[in-house]
């Protein structure tokens, strides 16, 4: 698989995602898409900024952009943190790390002095036309949902 490039088209795939339900990407054509990538499910930095696109989702959604959060964790694991804090967006479990690896999110880190392969928090803004017009890497939570709507009300 490609890494999507800047004012490229981003690969088609297919992702199963919270609700039941299946995210393809061609299907969503014609609506902008934020996915964020997030290390774990209700760790402190990841629930800070699922709050944050939470809190923003009716603006996002005003723009015809629909957000998705994407981590490895289980779908079980998922639909727990989703319904504990609310969150009216769908989360993609990527346990084989198919979508990590199409957006290169997986890196190594360093825990206590321990390596060890996890996801880079990420974010990437693809547009109507499935065309990928930016990303941000090594993510600070703070403020990065409103940065990223910003962004989206700049294609308008």
């Amino acid at each position: 698989m490609q890494v999507a490039t800047i004012d490229h088209p981003v690969a088609d795939f297919t992702a199963k995602a919270t609700s039941d339900t299946e995210v393809k990407l061609s299907e969503l054509k014609g609506r902008n898409v934020v996915l964020y990538f997030y290390p774990k499910d209700s760790t402190p930095g990841c629930t800070t900024e699922g709050q944050d696109f939470r809190d923003l989702y009716p603006e996002f959604q005003s723009l015809d952009t629909e957000i998705f959060g994407v981590s490895r964790d289980s779908l079980r694991s998922h639909e727990n943190f989703r319904n504990k804090q609310s969150f009216p967006f769908q989360l993609i479990s990527d346990p084989d790390e198919s979508l990590c690896q199409l957006f290169d999110v997986i890196k190594l880190k360093k825990l206590y002095g321990k390596e060890y392969l996890g996801i880079d928090r990420s974010t990437f803004l693809i547009d109507k036309q499935g065309i990928l017009r930016k990303e941000w890497r090594k993510v600070k939570v703070a403020g990065h949902a409103a940065e990223v709507l910003e962004q989206v009300k700049s294609l308008s």
